[in-house]
C-alpha cells in the first residue's frame, strides 16, 4: 500500500496547489497532531484548507478535522510570521521530493519534504531558518538544521534544471549501473536486482526525473522486454534507440499531467476478502466501502489496467484523488478505533454480568449443599450418634487429640464402621469431626460389613487403603459439631440453607441494580473515552450564501434576513431589498434591520402577518430589550418606503436609512427565540414536501410582494391625514426623536469575535460603477430640517444605534456647534472691527502719557533702527518677537490644513451623496420594473431553499444538518429545537448543552429508530449528522449573547427528548429551567 508521495506525486500537486491557492491569503494554522499541520487560505468567496503531513503528503482537503486545543510552540511561530500574508508562489525545488510556499513575493518561504521523516522548514528571503519542525543533526550527506542556519537548496536533486534526455546522457547511465554492479560483485556483495528490477532500478537512481512505476508503464506501452541486460543494451544500438523512444514517451507523459490546471487522478483498489459479491446493485458509495485502496497515479498505469483483481477509480483532480485516498484510510482507521472501545465497553459489562450470574449460582449451590447435608445426618442419625459418642467418650477419658487420631487411623484399618465414618484428621480444637455420610440409609446398610473384633496383625494395609476411597466417593463430608446431637446438627444446616436462600433472592434483587448501574458507569467511560477520540471524517458543509445573515424561513415558508452590524444591514439594503418585499425594525437601541423576501412571481402578495410578527420578533430580540428583559413592539414598512436620500444637508451613515409615510406597529414580541437544525434534502425528496408548505416558494430567496396595507396596531395613530389631538402628540413626539438627527445615524460596531462580511459585487454595470459601500472617513452631523418641511413631510430616520458611536457623535455635534455659530457671526464680527481700532484714536490721553512719552522721544531721539535692532537683542525682545512670530504662522498653517481637510470632506460628501442619488434612481426604477440584480450564484441557490425542512419524511434522502436560530414559533415545524430566553448563560455554552442532551437522548431505550420509518423518534442519519456538528460553528447563528436553556426537544417517543422535553419537540415542564 503506499504511503507517501513520491517525485511525480509532488511535482502534480505542486501544479494544482500553484492554480489554486496563489494569490490567496493565510487564514490561520493548526495542528492536528506532532506531525499533521492545516493550513487555511481564503479571500472572499473562496475557501481552501491545506493539510500538510510531514514525511508523507500535502494535499487540500473537503473533510473537517478536529484540531488541536492549542497550538503547538511552531504553529504559534507560524502564525507570527504568515497570518494574513498573502501566498505569490508555489514549486517543486528541482525534482526533489520538496515543496516552496513563497509569501509576500518571497520574503517568507516555507518548505515541506517529503522524504525520510520529512521537516516542514520557515526561512526568511535569505534563507535563515526561522522555525522547523524537528531539528536535524548533521549526518552523512545531510546538512544540520535548526534554527538560525541557512536552508541550502543547492544540493537537492536536479536543483539547476533537469538535464535533456538524449543518447549520450542514457549510454552513461547504463554505463554506470554497469560499473556499479561490477563494483558490488568484486566487494562480494549480494545482488538481489534480478529480472526487470536490475534494468528499472538503475535507470531510477541515474535519470531521477522518471519515477520507477512510470518507466514500467512505458515499458509495458512500447513492448520494451524490462529483463534486457544492461550491458546487453550498450552492445546493441537497436535495444538502445528503443529504450530512449520509451524514456522519451515517459518524458511526454510527465509534461502532459502537468499541462492543464487539474490532473486527472486514479486510486487503484482491491477487493475486501470477506466482501460480498451479491450487492451488484448497490449505490458507488457502498461499493468503495468494500474496497482496500492500494495505489494512486496521476495516470493509468498499464500494469494495474491488465490486472483482474484491481478496480481503477477515476478522480477529477489530483488533490481530490489524493485526499479521497488517504482519507479513506484515515476514516478507517478512526472507525476502527471507536468499535474497538465500543466492543471493550460491551466485554466489560457482559463481564459484570457473568460476574453477578456466577455469585447467584453459588449461593443456589451451597443452598442446596446444606438441604443435602441435613437429609443426610437425618438419614444416618444412629451412626452419628455413635460417632459423636465414640469420640466425646475419648475425649472424656482423657486422651490426648494425637493419640484419638491414631487410634481412629488404626480402627480405620480394622474396617470398625464407626471409624470408617470419621474423615482424619479431626479438628478437635473447635470441637468439631468431618463425617462421610451417604444421602440415604439404604445406601449405607447396603455397604455395611461384618466387622471381626480380634487383633490380626496380618491384615493387610493396601486392601484398606484401597477400600477407603471406594467408600468415600459417592459420600458427603458434613462437618458435625460434638456438643450438639445428630437433629440440632441437621436443624443447623437446614438454618444455613434458609440463610443461603434469602441471599440468593436479595442477590437476584439487587444484581438487577447492580447491572444498571454498571451498565450507566460503562456508558460514561465509554462517553469519555469517545470524546478523547477524534470523530469520523465528515465532508466540509459549503455554507448558503444567506447564512452570513442573521436568518430564519418563517412558518409560512418566507425567507427572513437581518444584518448582524451597520455593514450589514447597508448590504440588505442596497442588494435584497427589492419590490414587494417588506422592511422590518424596532425603534431600540441595537434592533436589527430585518427584510421579509417575497415570492418575485407575485410581488403583491400580501405578507401573512404571522411571519410579520416572527421577523419583528427577531429585531426586537437583537436588540438591548433582550439584556433588559422589556419586550416591545416593532413596526414594518414596504420596500418602497425605505431610501438612502437624506433631507437638505444632512447625512446618513452607513447602515441608516429614511422611511418616509406610515409605519405599521405590530404587537409587542415575546423575548423568545429557538435553536434549532433544519435538514437539506436531495431533490429527489423535495417534492414529497410540496403539499407541506402553505405557499409555494420554488425560490424563496425571491420573495417580494407588497405587506399587507391592514394593521391592528398604530395605524390610525400615525396617519398623516389624521388631524386629531392625538396624532398631534405622537407628531410632537416624532419632532422631538428628529430635534437630534446625529442619534439616528448612529454606526454599529461589529460585534467582538465575529468575522466582518465582505460587501458582494454589485449584480449590474451600472450599480458596480458606484462605490456606495464606502463610508466617509469623517462625517459632518446633519443639519436641522426646518418646521416648516417636517410639517409637510414626515420623515423618519432609522438607525442601528450604538451607544459608545452615539456619544462619539453628540461629543463631535456638541464641539462643531459653537464652530458653527462662530461662522455664521463672522460677518457682524469683522464690520465691528473697524471702529473698535479707531476708538483708542479718538479717546483723549490718560493723565501723565503726554510727557511720559515725550521724555521717551527725548530719550530715543538719536537712536535708528540698527541700535534699536541691537538693544532689543540685547533686553530678549526680538527673542519674544520671533516666537510670538512662530506660533502665528503654524497657527495659520494648521487652520489652512484644517480648512483644507473639512473642504475635502465636504467634497467627499457631495461625491457619495450624488452618487447616492444615482443609486436611488437605479434602484427606483429597477423596484417598479420588479427586477432582480442578484448574482448567478446567488440565483442558482436561491431554489433549494424548499430543500431545507425541519422534520424529514419516511424515504427522504437526508445531505446537511443546518443549524438555525429564529423566533420560537418559526419552530413549529422543527424537530429538533431548544427554546432560549434572556438569561446568564454563554450562548457557546449553551448550545453546547443542547448537542449534549440530543447526543444523550439517542442513546436511551426506545428513542432511535433503526429503521428510520418513524417520524417521531430521532433517527440514525439524523444523529450522525448532528454529531458531525461542531458547537464553534452552530452557535455563531444565535444573535443575542448570553441565554437561558428552557427546553431541549428532539427524538420523539417514549423516551425521546431531554431533561425538560417530551416527544417531536414536546412541551417544557414547569420548573424545568437550566441557567
Amino acid at each position: 500500500m503506499k504511503q507517501r508521495f513520491s517525485s511525480l506525486d509532488v511535482k502534480v500537486v505542486a501544479h494544482e496547489l500553484s492554480e489554486a491557492l496563489v494569490n490567496l491569503r493565510v487564514a490561520n494554522v493548526y495542528d492536528l497532531n506532532s506531525k499533521i499541520l492545516l493550513l487555511k487560505f481564503a479571500r472572499p468567496n473562496i475557501r481552501h484548507q491545506l493539510l500538510v503531513e510531514s514525511g508523507f503528503r500535502c494535499h487540500l482537503t473537503d473533510f473537517a478535522r478536529t484540531t488541536a486545543p492549542a497550538p503547538s510552540n511552531f504553529v504559534a511561530r507560524l502564525r507570527k510570521y504568515l497570518k494574513t500574508r498573502r501566498l505569490t508562489a508555489v514549486s517543486q525545488i528541482g525534482t526533489d521530493r520538496i515543496i516552496e510556499f513563497q509569501f509576500s513575493d518571497g520574503a517568507y518561504r516555507l518548505y515541506f519534504e517529503f522524504f525520510a521523516s520529512g521537516n516542514i522548514i520557515l526561512t526568511d528571503s535569505t534563507l535563515k531558518i526561522l522555525a522547523l519542525l524537528r531539528n536535524v543533526s548533521e549526518g552523512e550527506g545531510q546538512e544540520p538544521q535548526r534554527v538560525g542556519l541557512d536552508y541550502t537548496l543547492e544540493n537537492r536533486q536536479n536543483y539547476g534544471g533537469v538535464p535533456p534526455l538524449t543518447k549520450e546522457r542514457l549510454r552513461g547511465a547504463l554505463e554506470a549501473i554497469v560499473k556499479k554492479q561490477a563494483v558490488d560483485q568484486a566487494a562480494g556483495k549480494k545482488i538481489k536486482k534480478k529480472g526487470q528490477d536490475e534494468l528499472r532500478r538503475g535507470l531510477a537512481t541515474t535519470i531521477t526525473e522518471l519515477p520507477p512505476i512510470l518507466v514500467d508503464h512505458v515499458f509495458r506501452l512500447t513492448s520494451f522486454d524490462p529483463a534486457t541486460k544492461p550491458s546487453e543494451i550498450l552492445n546493441d544500438d537497436a535495444l538502445l534507440d528503443s529504450l530512449f523512444a520509451a524514456l522519451d514517451k515517459a518524458r511526454h507523459i510527465l509534461e502532459q499531467v502537468t499541462s492543464e490546471a487539474t490532473t486527472k487522478g486514479y486510486i487503484i483498489a482491491k477487493s475486501r476478502p470477506n466482501a460480498s459479491s451479491e450487492n451488484d446493485t448497490a449505490s458507488a458509495v457502498d461499493k468503495t466501502k468494500d474496497l482496500l485502496y492500494e495505489d494512486f497515479q496521476p495516470f493509468l498505469p498499464k500494469q494495474f489496467e491488465d490486472d483482474p483483481n484491481c478496480h481503477i477509480l477515476p478522480f477529477e483532480g489530483y488533490n481530490k484523488t489524493v485526499d479521497e485516498f488517504f482519507s479513506s484510510l484515515e476514516g478507517q482507521r478512526l472507525e476502527s478505533k471507536l468499535s474497538e472501545r465500543e466492543a471493550a465497553a460491551k466485554r466489560k459489562l457482559e463481564a459484570a454480568r457473568k460476574d453477578q450470574a456466577k455469585r447467584i449460582e453459588g449461593l443456589q449451590e451451597a443452598e442446596m449443599l446444606n438441604l443435602r447435608k441435613a437429609a443426610a445426618i437425618e438419614a444416618n442419625v444412629e451412626r452419628v450418634n455413635e460417632a459423636i459418642d465414640a469420640v466425646n467418650g475419648l475425649l472424656k477419658q482423657g486422651m490426648d487429640w494425637l493419640d484419638i487420631n491414631k487410634l481412629v487411623e488404626r480402627e480405620q484399618k480394622l474396617q470398625n464402621p464407626v471409624a470408617q465414618l470419621i474423615k482424619l484428621p479431626m479438628n478437635l480444637a473447635e470441637s468439631t469431626i468431618t463425617l462421610l455420610l451417604g444421602e440415604n440409609e439404604e445406601e449405607e446398610n447396603d455397604e455395611e460389613l461384618d466387622f471381626d473384633y480380634g487383633t490380626d496383625d496380618d491384615v493387610s494395609d493396601t486392601e484398606a487403603e484401597s477400600s477407603q476411597p471406594k467408600s468415600a466417593s459417592n459420600k458427603l463430608e458434613i462437618d458435625i459439631n460434638l456438643g450438639l446431637s445428630p437433629w440440632n446438627n441437621a436443624r443447623e444446616y437446614y438454618e444455613q440453607k434458609r440463610t443461603a436462600a434469602d441471599k440468593a433472592q436479595k442477590t437476584v434483587i439487587q444484581s438487577t441494580m447492580a447491572l444498571k448501574n454498571a451498565e450507566q458507569k460503562i456508558a460514561q467511560d465509554l462517553k469519555k473515552g469517545l470524546k478523547q477520540e477524534k470523530p469520523v471524517l465528515q465532508p466540509i458543509r459549503k455554507a448558503i450564501w444567506f447564512e452570513k445573515f442573521i436568518w430564519f424561513i418563517s412558518s409560512d415558508g418566507y425567507l427572513v434576513l437581518g444584518g448582524r452590524d451597520a455593514q450589514q444591514n447597508e448590504i440588505l439594503y442596497k442588494r435584497y431589498l427589492r419590490k414587494g418585499d417588506v422592511y422590518v425594525h424596532a425603534d431600540l437601541h441595537g434592533a436589527s434591520s430585518v427584510i421579509i423576501k417575497n415570492n418575485p412571481k407575485t410581488p403583491d402578495a400580501p405578507i401573512p402577518p404571522s411571519t410579520l410578527a416572527q421577523a419583528g420578533s427577531l429585531s426586537v430580540c437583537c436588540s438591548s430589550a433582550w439584556d433588559s428583559k422589556a419586550g416591545m413592539g416593532a413596526w414594518w414598512v414596504n420596500a418602497d418606503q425605505v431610501s438612502k436620500t437624506a433631507p437638505t444637508g444632512e447625512f446618513l451613515q452607513v447602515g441608516s436609512f429614511m422611511v418616509r409615510g406610515k409605519r405599521n406597529l405590530l404587537p409587542p414580541a415575546l423575548l423568545m427565540l429557538g435553536f434549532g437544525i433544519v435538514f437539506r434534502i436531495s431533490e429527489q425528496s423535495r417534492a414529497k414536501h410540496v403539499r407541506h408548505r402553505l405557499y409555494d416558494v420554488e425560490k424563496p430567496e425571491g420573495f417580494s410582494g407588497k405587506a399587507p396595507p391592514v394593521s391592528n396596531h398604530g395605524s390610525v395613530d400615525h396617519d398623516d391625514s389624521d388631524g386629531s389631538d392625538s396624532e398631534g402628540e405622537n407628531e410632537n413626539n416624532e419632532r422631538q426623536d428628529r430635534a437630534n438627527p446625529l442619534q439616528s445615524d448612529s454606526k454599529q460596531e461589529v460585534p467582538e469575535g465575529k468575522e466582518e462580511s465582505s460587501t458582494p459585487e454589485p449584480p449590474s454595470e451600472q450599480l458596480a460603477s458606484m462605490d456606495l459601500d464606502k463610508p466617509s472617513t469623517e462625517e459632518q452631523p446633519p443639519q436641522k430640517a426646518d418646521d416648516e418641511d417636517e410639517k409637510v413631510e414626515k420623515k423618519y430616520v432609522l438607525e442601528d444605534d450604538d451607544l459608545d458611536n452615539q456619544e462619539s457623535e453628540d461629543e463631535q455635534h456638541q464641539e462643531k456647534k459653537p464652530a458653527a455659530a462662530a461662522s455664521s457671526s463672522s460677518t457682524p464680527i469683522s464690520r465691528s472691527s473697524t471702529p473698535a481700532a479707531n476708538k483708542p484714536s479718538k479717546a483723549p490721553p490718560k493723565r501723565g502719557q503726554r510727557g511720559k512719552a515725550k521724555k521717551i522721544a527725548q530719550k530715543y531721539k538719536n537712536q535708528d533702527e540698527e541700535d534699536r535692532a541691537l538693544m532689543e537683542s540685547l533686553i530678549g525682545v526680538t527673542a519674544g518677537r520671533q516666537k510670538a512670530e512662530a506660533e502665528a504662522a503654524a497657527k495659520a498653517a494648521r487652520e489652512a490644513e484644517i480648512a483644507a481637510a473639512q473642504e475635502r470632506r465636504q467634497r467627499q460628501q457631495e461625491r457619495q451623496k450624488q452618487e447616492i442619488a444615482e443609486h436611488e434612481e437605479l434602484r427606483k426604477v429597477l423596484l417598479e420594473d420588479g427586477v432582480e440584480t442578484l448574482d448567478e450564484n446567488e440565483v442558482m441557490e436561491l431554489s433549494p431553499l424548499d430543500s431545507l425542512v425541519g422534520i424529514p419524511l419516511v424515504g427522504d434522502e437526508i445531505l446537511e444538518a443546518i443549524p438555525v436560530c429564529a423566533p420560537w414559533s418559526a419552530l413549529a415545524k422543527v424537530k429538533y429545537k431548544a427554546k432560549l430566553q434572556p438569561g446568564n448563560t454563554k450562548k457557546g455554552k449553551a448550545v453546547k448543552e443542547i448537542f449534549e442532551r440530543w447526543k444523550i437522548a439517542a442513546g436511551k431505550k426506545g428513542v432511535l429508530d433503526e429503521n428510520s420509518n418513524d417520524v417521531e423518534k430521532m433517527w440514525p442519519r439524523e444523529v450522525e449528522l448532528i454529531k458531525g456538528l461542531k458547537v464553534e460553528e452552530a452557535y455563531n447563528c444565535v444573535p443575542v449573547g448570553k441565554v437561558t436553556v428552557m427546553m431541549g426537544g428532539g427524538g420523539g417517543g417514549s423516551g425521546g427528548g431531554s431533561s425538560g422535553g417530551s416527544g417531536k419537540g414536546g412541551k417544557a415542564q414547569r420548573g424545568q429551567k437550566k441557567k
